[in-house]
């Protein structure tokens, strides 16, 4: 049985002495399964929404506190300093580059929300597991991996709304433009990493998808997972955005919740658009030299050496702009030749191992990441976010090599 119980005007009823902090709250009461749980809608850059956490917390009696995060955001929060034990090495060789790029886009944004409005986003999460360590009350955490959302959305978008996602999140790292009000009322009302990715993508049904409805149901199948052996009070603590979808699935999803968190932890596998464009460049560029030396052994000899000098240096630039080690350099133009015909050959991620080593970053340029990036000079002075400049435009730069030594190649084809 799962009932959802009614919201905000009876709970004040219910509660005659409760604090005036929670008058006006959106409070959501579901039974389910012998399991009472309040749902308490927050934003995220809100002092109200804090002050609403620590008066629930003292005014109720709960066995367990759960809260809109992940693991990965958690420690983000509660342990800051764990960014000095990153190993840059691992980083690069598992690929996850662009993933930790995009975690420190968000940063930033959020860091620019806390200068203007004098309040930490997530400041009401942090009251959450702040109450509950005083009071010794389990904490849960049911949100799904960050890093699991972020690659589900990328899935989840077009080529050319991944494009404008990848433009708009480098273009947030540099930004020094106040939030407008209409984005601060989108925050109140909704979900920071929502919003964090509508500052450059306009909503659609795919973004929400991944951003809200499917977390709502991971979040629901979450605490009915976990209370299958708790006690019979649960708080959770969610953006605003998240409460009616959370308290529909929690109330009314019927399906196996170990089920439903297995489906949407899963990464969809890549289109294969982009395996057909990588063996349609390779097939075109070895046809094309093939080709040449059949004309003559001038011809594929000048095909050739254009496609490594255009490529080459193409990578070598982007690294040069990314102020990268002469060595770098080096090793960008040596790989960005080989990079279209097999992807553990990125220009952009062997220059990035170069200048990682030869520019060993150090534990206070860890330390310094988030304050770092919120400048387009801390992106080159800091070493560990100078590796990530280096990846990107390096591989940015042998893409451009590409196109025109590949245009070079057609005009000799035809």
């Amino acid at each position: 049985m799962s009932e959802i119980l009614p919201t905000e005007a009876s709970v004040d009823a219910a509660e005659p002495t409760m604090d005036d902090a929670l008058k006006g709250q959106p409070i959501v009461e579901v039974e389910r399964d012998g399991v009472h749980y309040t749902l308490l809608g927050t934003a995220h850059v809100s002092r109200a929404s804090v002050d609403a956490v620590e008066a629930l917390m003292a005014q109720r009696a709960f066995d367990v506190v759960a809260v809109e995060l992940c693991a990965t955001r958690h420690q983000a929060m509660t342990k800051p300093d764990d960014f000095a034990r990153w190993d840059i090495f691992k980083v690069i060789r598992d690929g996850k580059i662009g993933m930790v790029a995009a975690n420190l886009a968000l940063s930033a944004y959020q860091r620019r929300l806390a200068e203007q409005l004098g309040i930490e986003p997530g400041a009401e999460m942090r009251a959450a597991i702040d109450a509950a360590g005083q009071r010794d009350v389990p904490l849960w955490c049911i949100d799904r991996d960050i890093g699991t959302t972020l690659r589900r959305t990328h899935a989840a978008l077009g080529f050319w709304r991944k494009l404008t996602m990848m433009s708009g999140l480098a273009a947030s790292l540099v930004v020094k433009d106040e939030v407008d009000e209409q984005e601060i009322e989108r925050l109140k009302q909704g979900d920071i990493l929502e919003s964090s990715f509508h500052e450059f993508a306009q909503r659609d049904e795919s973004l929400f998808r991944s951003l809200i409805d499917e977390r709502d149901r991971f979040m629901a199948a979450s605490l009915r997972e976990k209370s299958a052996s708790a006690g019979s009070r649960v708080l959770a603590v969610v953006g605003a955005g998240h409460l009616a979808g959370l308290a529909r699935y929690l109330a009314e999803d019927a399906r196996d919740p170990r089920t439903e968190i297995l489906e949407l932890n899963q990464i969809p596998p890549p289109k294969p658009w982009g395996t057909w464009i990588g063996i349609a460049i390779t097939v075109f560029v070895l046809g094309g030299f093939a080709w040449g030396f059949y004309q003559g052994a001038d011809i594929g000899t000048d095909l050739v050496l254009r496609w490594v000098l255009m490529t080459g240096i193409g990578g070598a630039l982007g690294c040069l702009a990314a102020g990268g080690h002469p060595l770098s350099l080096l090793g960008a133009f040596v790989a960005s030749p080989l990079t279209p015909f097999h992807p553990a050959l990125s220009s952009g991620m062997v220059s990035a191992w170069i200048e990682a080593s030869l520019r060993k970053p150090q534990v206070e340029d860890f330390s310094r990441l988030r304050d770092d990036v919120g400048s387009l000079k801390g992106w080159w002075h800091n070493r560990v976010a100078r590796v990530l400049v280096n990846f990107f435009l390096t591989n940015l730069g042998t893409v451009a090599g590409i196109y025109l030594a590949g245009w070079g190649i057609l005009k000799q084809l035809f």
